[in-house]
């Protein structure tokens, strides 16, 4: 009940009563600070109230509603501008800064699509380019396959090893960095996200437009009705202090 939108025009209401049954020169004094506190806090409400809803016979009141349109393709400039453009892009992605040079972008993890390597098929294929080469014939003297088979679970853990070490490492990095950036800052990335953000802009209603607005500012707007009341509280005290005066 109590909200920053109410208590300025309660305060100020609170003055005028009181200026009414109070005896001169502290009449003049209330009454003054009263009714221009009362006349700057409704004001900035009315102000406040006309950003999001229609006053019959107040032009330019229900801004936002009216101009939802103009609010979808100001995001769809700004997200163009701002976010689909190539260099930012790619200054996203990599993590890079204009005023570093040597700036590392960002360390991916890429332990799990590594460990979803099959590495058993990775020494079947190595064993068939054994018996394919000019060691066929020598490893078939020992055994054939099945003497290298013990050497599967250690072959198994170098590769692992390898391959964890391989991602790691700063070049790597960059340069699956630099395929994302190059990727996502392609004409059929940037028209594919622009083609799904018109897609999610053209369900906009008014009222959803203006139930975004409202969520994101009206709380704070309150503030202004607040010092509304409190400005204009202060401007009547001094017209009062002037008329006893």
């Amino acid at each position: 009940m109590f909200t920053k939108n109410t208590v300025p025009n309660l305060v100020a209401l609170v003055l005028i009563l009181c200026g009414l049954f109070t005896a001169e020169p502290y009449r003049t004094l209330l009454l003054s600070t009263g009714l221009f506190a009362l006349s700057g806090a409704l004001t900035n409400w009315l102000a406040v109230y006309m950003l999001f809803d229609r006053v019959p016979g107040l032009y330019g009141s229900g801004v936002i509603p009216l101009h939802f349109e103009e609010f979808k393709a100001g995001i769809l400039r700004m997200v163009h501008k701002e976010l689909l453009a190539k260099d930012n892009v790619e200054r996203l992605l990599t993590g890079s800064k204009e005023s570093d040079a040597d700036a590392q972008g960002p360390t991916l993890n890429l332990a799990p699509m590594l460990e979803a390597v099959d590495l058993d098929a990775a020494y079947d294929q190595l064993v068939i380019t054994v018996n394919e080469s000019s060691f066929g014939s020598m490893l078939s003297m020992v055994g054939g396959e099945t003497a290298l088979q013990p050497l599967r679970e250690p072959f198994k853990k170098r590769m692992g090893k390898f391959l964890s070490d391989a991602a790691s490492s700063k070049r790597v990095q960059a340069l699956v960095n630099d395929q994302i950036a190059k990727a996502a800052s392609s004409e059929h990335f940037v028209a594919k996200l622009d083609t799904l953000l018109r897609a999610r802009l053209d369900e906009l209603t008014p009222d959803m437009v203006k139930d975004i607005m409202q969520r994101m500012i009206k709380k704070h707007l309150g503030w202004l009705v607040l010092w509304g009341g409190v400005f204009g509280g202060l401007i009547g005290l001094l017209t009062g202090l002037v008329q006893v005066l």
